[in-house]
């Protein structure tokens, strides 16, 4: 192959590689935060219309405490979101690595967990195609298996520089 149809110097392919999929982990990071957002919403509509003896499902407390938490995930992924798109420019690919795989990690952990608990607080038209929540829960499972699946990210994440093993 001719040096003229190189991209970039010779041995530098994987490196733009690399950085060319962190860029794309962080944009599937905010693709996520929004369509966590969007069912998190659905699903808060839906408690709060639904009824079952005689009172909207909203009411109960225990419903309310997996909203709670629902929002808990999604704030941390939020998080580390914001972060990841910080330093996903940086010099320091290490740096970047380890960010990157960090809010993908987390983000893949709170999209099983919101997702999951909408598909439950809508019952079993949870996952049926008429309801917004189903196509947003497939759009999730789609993005967790995008350019490495939290698994990987953590493998990731625990060979960077700067991660302490616990002796």
């Amino acid at each position: 192959m001719p040096a003229s149809a190189l991209l970039g110097a010779e041995g530098k392919g994987w490196d733009l590689l690399d950085a060319a999929a962190d860029h794309g982990a962080v944009l599937l990071c905010a693709e996520a935060l929004g369509a966590m957002e969007a069912l998190q919403a659905a699903t808060l509509e839906y408690i709060r219309t639904r009824q079952q003896f005689g009172v909207p499902i909203g009411k109960f407390q225990v419903l309310q405490h997996r909203m709670a938490d629902m929002f808990m995930q999604l704030e941390q992924a939020r998080s580390m979101t914001m972060l990841a798109a910080v330093k996903v420019s940086s010099s320091d690919v290490a740096e970047r690595r380890r960010i990157v795989s960090a809010a993908k990690a987390r983000v893949g952990e709170a999209m099983k967990f919101v997702g999951q608990q909408a598909v439950q607080l809508h019952g079993g038209m949870g996952v049926t195609n008429e309801m917004p929540a189903a196509h947003y829960f497939k759009r999730l499972s789609a993005i967790e298996l995008t350019l490495g699946d939290t698994d990987h990210h953590l493998a990731r994440f625990v060979v960077q520089p700067g991660f302490v093993h616990a002796a």
